[in-house]
């Protein structure tokens, strides 16, 4: 099947590396997301993924618990950088050539990022990871993962959650909540709908990107996306 988007951004948050627990790295979960990953850049797709950081530490969270806010954000980003390097080691033993890109320094480790060469990564047929968040605190990695896909002039933004998409109520504790396949922008602002945090749906809104939010669980789920299937997740433009 022909895909819908050529190039796009996935956004993944830490706890889903983390499996049931939600904390650590369940290398299991890990594997199996990197196989998911192959089958689609298989298919020629230019993806960069921007990964979170809370299966071990959250900025916010850790801010509340008494801790500078600037530090803890920090130590968030950091975190990114530790699952982002785990995802590559385990992408790159099946066979898929990627690289790490940092907004925070760290040459030892990871690449820089600079705008032109990871666009001249994607063309070359990597796969870029983007770690460490906008390099800013007070900055989520919704925004950074936003930000990353505008720059590279993305076709859309892939939203990976736990739930099948936009529900008009909690799924998990709402028996009765239906899933929403579509939104304007406009209709998840005046409803409420958490698609994301307000810095980064603003500039999603702004720039008219569009955002798919699906459940990384189902298996395909990525692919399906990519070819434009409506019956998977719930777009937003």
């Amino acid at each position: 099947m022909a895909l819908a988007y050529t190039r796009a951004l996935l956004k993944i948050s830490g706890e889903a590396l983390g499996g049931e627990k939600g904390s650590g790295l369940d290398f299991h979960v890990v594997e199996a997301f990197a196989e998911e990953i192959k089958a689609v850049h298989a298919l020629g797709v230019h993806l960069a993924l921007v990964v979170g950081g809370g299966n071990i530490i959250r900025g916010a969270t850790a801010s509340r618990e008494g801790l500078d806010r600037v530090s803890a954000d920090y130590m968030g980003m950091l975190a990114t950088v530790i699952n982002a390097l785990a995802l590559q080691d385990v992408l790159e033993k099946i066979g898929v050539d990627t690289r790490v890109m940092t907004a925070i320094r760290m040459e030892s480790l990871a690449e820089p990022y600079i705008r032109r060469r990871a666009i001249r990564h994607l063309e070359k047929g990597r796969l870029i990871l983007f770690a460490a968040g906008t390099g800013n605190p007070f900055f989520s990695t919704d925004t950074a993962g936003v930000l990353r896909a505008l720059e590279l002039e993305a076709q859309v933004i892939l939203k990976a959650t736990n739930v099948d998409g936009i529900f008009t109520g909690d799924p998990r504790t709402d028996p009765s909540a239906k899933l929403i396949r579509e939104l304007t922008y406009r209709e998840a602002i005046v409803k409420n709908y958490a698609v994301m945090d307000a810095n980064a749906f603003g500039l999603c809104k702004a720039n008219q990107l569009p955002i798919v939010v699906f459940n990384i669980k189902q298996p395909g789920a990525i692919r399906r996306v990519l070819e434009g299937d409506p019956e998977i997740g719930t777009i937003v433009r």
